[in-house]
């Protein structure tokens, strides 16, 4: 005799399992050719944004590569950096790590308006982001690298998280060790990462104590850096971040630290007797190391949490949503 609660019972479940597979399925790993039929001069559009944004402002491939990683710092990968101040938003545009030194929101939105015509309602501003970080390092003769699409964008911010997790440019090893780690980052990520301050520059607030006060510093460049930063005021005056070829991504950066010329403490501490000079040393003589784990780095922070799937929405502006 058929025990009819029995098929009931395992007719649910099969329903549940084919849902369950089917959200699986949305749940698909990100991939490179998430937009192959979508929206196919999907990464050319965006690549050529930054190119003319770059060639308007070199300083701006910086600035788009910190954007990028301070986005993924707080809840992951999801564009939540890009949200404006809103009654139920309070942005991380604000946060003391962003305040008035995070730039490149302008460039994200002229690309996603150019994807927008061509696309409406397909690409992610999360996506953007993590393709304007790869084209800005090639753009200043960086390593490029296979980009995974597939992020959706968030509906929050978080400025408290903000706050507390992205590392902070008085950071010791240990910290600096310890955030990252938190993030899934090894101390070579964290190293190889660094390397980005190869192009760019700094507020003097953010290193004046270093330069006036640090042993571990070189005299001669603790000097030239005062001029441009008095003891008192001038907290917005910027310094390259390398002294010799700041416009220019290669390993002088790490030359730099050899020779106590990082500019932020949490620049030296990587060179400082502990656990990264090794690393550092191999990136200071080996350009194509630095650049190959400098590709891998990016690719594991862009992985950090993003939103897939059901996840998430695509905003048709970056700065609010929908």
């Amino acid at each position: 005799m058929v025990d009819v609660n029995l098929l009931i019972t395992n007719e649910i479940l099969a329903k549940a399992k084919m849902e369950n597979y089917l959200f699986l399925m949305c749940e698909a790993q990100l991939t490179p050719t998430f937009y192959e039929k979508t929206c196919p001069k999907a990464l050319s559009t965006i690549c050529k944004v930054v190119n003319q944004a770059v060639s308007r402002e070199r300083r701006m491939a910086a600035s788009l590569i910190r954007l990028h990683f301070h986005d993924c710092f707080v809840q992951g990968c999801d564009a939540s950096i890009l949200l404006d101040e809103a009654p139920n938003i309070k942005s991380e545009k604000t946060a003391v790590p962003n305040r008035g030194s995070v730039r490149g929101y302008d460039v994200v939105e002229a690309a996603k308006r150019e994807l927008e015509k061509m696309c409406p309602g397909v690409v992610s501003c999360a996506d953007i982001l993590t393709v304007v970080a790869r084209d800005a390092s090639a753009a200043v003769g960086g390593p490029s690298w296979n980009v995974k699409l597939g992020r959706r964008d968030s509906t929050i911010a978080n400025r408290t998280v903000a706050n507390i997790d992205i590392p902070s440019p008085f950071d010791s090893l240990d910290t600096l060790i310890s955030r990252f780690s938190k993030k899934g980052l090894s101390a070579k990520d964290m190293v190889a990462l660094s390397g980005a301050h190869t192009i760019g520059q700094s507020q003097c607030s953010s290193f004046r104590n270093r330069i006036y006060n640090a042993s571990d510093i070189d005299a001669s460049f603790a000097s030239s850096r005062r001029r441009q930063c008095p003891k008192n005021g001038g907290n917005g005056n910027l310094a390259s971040l390398d002294l010799v070829t700041n416009k220019k991504f290669d390993n002088n950066y790490f030359k730099n630290l050899m020779q106590r010329k990082g500019l932020l403490q949490s620049d030296q501490v990587l060179f400082s007797g502990g656990s990264t000079d090794s690393i550092v040393s191999k990136y200071s003589n080996d350009p194509r190391a630095f650049f190959t784990d400098f590709a891998k780095a990016m690719v594991k922070t862009a992985d950090i949490q993003p939103l897939t799937g059901r996840n998430g929405i695509i905003r048709t502006v970056c700065s609010a949503v929908n």
